[in-house]
């Protein structure tokens, strides 16, 4: 197999943070890549310096065993590297068509708007059948879902230059079940065509159903790469840095001996009718209890979240962990300690001064709680990874006097290990009588529920108590069938 793209003894550092510690790496043609590892392992950074998005402090690329030299976005697109990062670049303010044109500088000209039109539309149709997406349709308009289609689609297009090494980070971290499985699928034919893909993904079973080769990273280091048939999961969690998978998974249903979803109070927190035409009559919450949406990415989950929030803020202490932290969740501007402590303000104020020292005692406990993997949390929050972005908004939340917290899909882009904490923080919390409304697009998360709503076309279809969870019922409610 010829050696498509070879990245040597590439370096970065931020300051005194050093992201990539002398990595090399060689990437095959026709192979689905790998790439795995904690949160701020330098995933994503060794990705934007092989995009042409950062330049590396040392080292080289090579691309068709040619060196690149000067290494810029231009000089990627034109060796036929793309990538999907997950904090997503496409223009709110603009159209789907319009944003496909800033992808691609070669549509332009007279009738360009007609053929980005139609292209767009095709390789919408051809990855994500049934997508329901509008070419017109203002791309700040489109749920978080559909922006990552979008970018998805946009990124295969091919006008004059063809696709040879593809990129993807977490591209699978904000679409449902069904959607990702179109994804992987059309991949996987390109894979056969020729294309080489390199996929970042906290979701491992995903991973190996995917991958023919996997690299995991640890720390700004490369310390395991394999081919996928020689490698199981628990060697992936110890290369991480985790404990063992039986470990680590025992963290999260410890609870006194007992079943992870246990049995809550039945005094109800909230009850909410649902519309005449839903086969439920209403969602119904008690304290205590940990409660999941699933279904479709789409179908008004999202949008039940926010109603509830909405209808139920001064009438019950409440809090929101938002999925999309670009658009809903992050103050760019802002430091992570002020970030953390936003919903907390109240708590830390005295005649409506905010007291520093128990600001700072706050955040440095949940610094360590959760591993937030930054040496100041004055920082700019935007100097976090993706994933440690996510793990300050939760903390948020949990450090809250919140008796109702409202989820969105919160575990999009964090590493395996601080799920699997988080997983347990959750029941820990529940059992001191919080709430938890919980989203989510992995259907493995619902085993942390007490009970399930499964959502189509914006109705509840389904209701599960956690005994009569299976996946064949949840993706079948998720189309309308019920029977």
């Amino acid at each position: 197999m010829n050696a498509l793209c070879s990245l040597k003894s590439i370096r970065k550092s931020f300051g005194s943070v050093c992201a990539l510690q002398g990595v090399t790496i060689t990437i095959d043609a026709g192979h689905f890549w790998g790439l795995v590892g904690h949160n701020g392992a330098g995933k994503s950074t060794l990705m934007h310096v092989l995009a042409g998005t950062l330049q590396s402090d040392e080292g080289s690329i090579e691309i068709n065993g040619v060196p690149t030299g000067d290494y810029s976005t231009q000089a990627a697109y034109k060796h036929g590297v793309r990538c999907v990062f997950q904090e997503l670049s496409l223009c709110l303010n603009l159209t789907v068509v319009e944003n496909l044109c800033v992808f691609h500088p070669a549509l332009k000209g007279r009738g360009w708007r007609k053929k980005a039109r139609v292209l767009i539309r095709d390789k919408l149709d051809e990855i994500f059948p049934g997508h329901g997406i509008s070419a017109d349709a203002s791309v700040g308009e489109l749920t978080l879902t559909q922006r990552q289609m979008v970018e998805i689609a946009c990124a295969f297009i091919e006008l004059d230059t063809p696709v040879q090494l593809l990129i993807l980070d977490e591209p699978t971290s904000s679409l449902d079940a069904v959607t990702a499985r179109q994804l992987t699928d059309f991949i996987g034919k390109r894979i056969k065509a020729g294309l080489s893909v390199v996929f970042i993904s906290h979701m491992l079973g995903e991973i190996f159903d995917c991958c023919t080769r996997i690299a995991v990273m640890r720390d700004g280091q490369l310390v395991l790469e394999e081919q996928t048939a020689r490698l199981d999961r628990e060697a992936l969690v110890l290369a991480m840095g985790h404990a063992k998978q039986e470990d680590i998974v025992a963290q999260a249903t410890e609870k006194n001996g007992t079943d992870t979803a246990t049995a809550a109070s039945h005094i109800p927190l909230l009850e909410v009718a649902m519309p005449a035409s839903s086969p439920i009559e209403q969602l119904r919450v008690n304290k205590g209890e940990v409660i999941g949406l699933s279904g479709l990415a789409g179908q008004g989950q999202t949008e039940m979240l926010i109603s509830l929030f909405a209808r139920y803020q001064g009438k019950i202490h409440t809090a929101f962990v938002a999925g999309d932290r670009v658009k809903d969740g992050n103050f760019p501007l802002w430091s992570i300690a002020d970030n953390l402590s936003l919903r907390s303000l109240s708590a830390l104020s005295t005649w409506h001064l905010i007291d520093h020292r128990q600001e700072q005692a706050l955040t440095k406990y949940w610094h360590e709680k959760i591993e937030i993997r930054t040496k100041n949390m004055n920082n700019n929050i935007l100097s976090l990874s993706g994933g440690n972005q996510q793990k300050v908004l939760f903390a948020r939340a949990l450090a809250s006097d919140a008796d109702l917290i409202l989820m969105d899909d919160p575990m999009r882009g964090v590493d395996f290990g601080t799920k699997v904490d988080m997983y347990r923080l959750i029941r820990s919390e529940a059992e001191k009588g919080r709430s938890f409304i919980w989203y989510t697009t992995e259907n493995d998360e619902l085993n942390y529920c007490d009970r399930t709503y499964v959502f189509y076309q914006k109705e509840i279809t389904l209701h599960l108590v956690h005994d009569e969870l299976s996946e064949e019922r949840i993706i079948s409610a998720s189309f309308g069938v019920t029977a």
